[in-house]
């Protein structure tokens, strides 16, 4: 399992949090650690996902991910 912190722009509530928190839930081979406002915490399977794909998944909840640790 890789690990990746995505430090995310757009999200400013609970809500927010909870859109992000879901939709990585989704995400094949992906492990929520962390959701907070402003950035998440994965653990990932490389045979399942990658950290780009996981980006594209934070942007498609409607948050943009400005880098990624």
């Amino acid at each position: 399992m890789q690990k990746a912190t995505f430090e995310i722009s757009g999200m400013s509530c609970g809500h927010c949090v909870k859109a992000v928190d879901k939709a990585l839930q989704q995400a094949p081979g992906v492990t929520v650690e962390a959701v907070a406002i402003g950035s998440a915490t994965v653990a990932f399977d490389e045979s399942a996902t990658s950290a780009d794909v996981i980006a594209k998944v934070i942007d498609d909840a409607g948050y943009q991910v400005l880098n990624t640790r």
